[in-house]
């Protein structure tokens, strides 16, 4: 209610006369008064302004100085940014109450997330992008404190998740991995094959879009097929290249597509056209899901098998684990209140999954009893199952990801995700050096190097390592699950691998308990 009326007041162009005029900053107890206009003055000449606060400054190192000048004139939202659109979600009232956190008014009251919201659109409906000492300058109070104990405080909660993820990819890269010989780039994608059939779907007016990707005549007849979703922003062409890699090898493969929280829906949340509603998104996902399965069983939907092998990307990836039908554990919005506390940047996977259980959503799903596997690619749901509380999964599962994913990263997303579900001897997860979040959507141009005229038009930090290979061996680690899960076969030891100059790591459920352990 308190973010809804400060829109409301915005929208009738209520705004506080009175700024910012003072800056006291708090640490250690002591409390050093500074003006705003004189901050404002100090940052913008590049700290050459001569005043008592370049006294205050000149008594930190010039690698620091600089620094912080860095950080207040970092821009912390520009216009039209996924930022923007993420005031209007839920996860703005975390993020904006950690921001709350370091500042006072009037020398007690914290500000809240619905100041802090109010300044930012403000300051948004004038400028193309909006810095900290905008902020600053900008809050509606004469005086405001910084408090750099708390900011002190947040830093180290900030480096601790950072020093986790960073351990165990120290301890990933120190394995000793075996040299495989570097396959072939693998067969030219065909899409010939591909067609899509629309289903009946009362929730979806348009129908549901499934494109069908027949197993290759050449290659033995699978008794499962495979049953793919996208994640949050994907569409089924950015799996164009796993689709057909898998039904070369004789499984039929269906890909779905989920209207609402594919590629176009995120870009009206970019363009401000549309607000994305965490729950609604799973909702729709999971009658996607339930109206497919039972199409199969009853041959509308004309794909081949006796059983089904779930797969899904991200939040596809958490689709499938519910479908699983292990039941979330309980106490998980306490849970999720301790995981806010600390703002989880290192894993903002978190951010959802409190969206979700806030709205309620989260609840085991078993749509199917002919359900042969499930396989979760930089998959999350730490919060929904803890480590070493959670019932296992009596289906064999593969959880995949990547040592630059921040935003479901492998520590907890993946290898304690795997200690709390995978309980059967085939069940595994597959970590790969360099690889993020983003390494398995293929986007067009990206084999000539380019980003083409798609969503997914991201730099290298982002995207990792050389994305084509990896989808190539994650494809390949994926096939051998699904072969060995054919027959019968269980994982047995982890093993450390490298082609060329990628790396990557296929694990047991008791190796990745022992890494998570040794990280925490």
């Amino acid at each position: 209610m308190g973010l809804m009326s400060s829109l409301l007041l915005f929208s009738l162009g209520l705004w506080p006369l009175r700024a910012a005029e003072s800056l006291e900053v708090e640490i250690d107890g002591v409390v050093l008064p500074i003006t705003v206009a004189e901050l404002g003055r100090w940052v913008r000449s590049g700290g050459r302004t001569r005043s008592e606060l370049t006294s205050w400054l000149m008594l930190l190192d010039a690698e620091s100085r600089q620094g912080l000048i860095r950080l207040l004139e970092a821009p912390v939202l520009t216009q039209g940014s996924l930022g923007q659109q993420m005031l209007r979600s839920w996860a703005a009232v975390p993020l904006l109450d950690a921001f709350g956190d370091l500042l006072r008014v009037e020398d007690v009251q914290r500000v809240s997330s619905e100041q802090v919201l109010a300044v930012l659109e403000h300051l948004l409906r004038s400028k193309p992008s909006v810095s900290v000492l905008d902020v600053l300058e900008a809050l509606p109070s004469e005086k405001v404190r910084l408090d750099l104990d708390a900011l002190v405080l947040a830093a180290s909660r900030w480096r601790r998740q950072m020093r986790r993820h960073q351990g165990l990819t120290a301890s990933l890269a120190r394995s000793k991995a075996q040299l495989l010989p570097k396959a072939s780039a693998g067969e030219q994608l065909d899409t010939t094959a591909m067609r899509t059939v629309v289903l009946s779907a009362p929730h979806r007016p348009q129908g549901l879009r499934v494109q069908i990707w027949p197993g290759s005549p050449e290659s033995p007849d699978q008794s499962s097929w495979v049953l793919l979703m996208p994640g949050l922003g994907g569409d089924p062409e950015h799996f164009h290249w796993l689709a057909h890699a898998i039904a070369a090898k004789g499984w039929s493969v269906a890909v779905l597509d989920h209207p609402g929280s594919d590629a176009a829906a995120v870009q009206a949340l970019l363009e401000g056209r549309r607000p994305f509603v965490g729950k609604q998104a799973l909702l729709e996902r999971i009658k996607d899901l339930e109206i497919a399965l039972h199409a199969q069983r009853s041959g509308q939907l004309p794909v081949e098998g006796d059983q089904v092998v779930l797969i899904g990307h991200s939040l596809g990836a958490l689709t499938a684990l519910l479908a699983g039908g292990v039941s979330p554990v309980d106490g998980l919005r306490e849970r999720c209140n301790l995981a806010l506390e600390d703002l989880p940047l290192t894993n903002l996977s978190q951010l959802l999954q409190c969206e979700l259980a806030a709205s309620g959503v989260l609840t085991a799903q078993p749509l199917t009893s002919s359900l042969r596997a499930v396989v979760g690619i930089n998959s999350f749901g730490s919060l929904v199952w803890p480590m070493f509380q959670a019932g296992h999964l009596e289906q064999p599962l593969l959880l995949m990801g990547g040592t630059l994913d921040l935003i479901t990263p492998p520590l907890s997303e993946q290898l304690a995700l795997l200690s709390a579900l995978g309980g059967h001897p085939a069940s595994r997860a597959v970590i790969v050096e360099g690889a993020s979040h983003f390494s398995p959507i293929r986007v067009e141009g990206q084999s000539a190097g380019g980003s083409g005229n798609d969503l997914f038009r991201l730099s290298e930090e982002l995207v990792g390592v050389q994305p084509l290979e990896v989808q190539r061996l994650l494809s390949e680690e994926l096939i051998l699950f699904l072969q060995q899960v054919e027959a019968a076969e269980p994982m047995g030891s982890s093993r450390h691998l490298r082609s060329g100059s990628i790396r990557w790591h296929r694990l047991n459920r008791r190796d990745a308990a022992r890494l998570v352990r040794e990280n925490q």
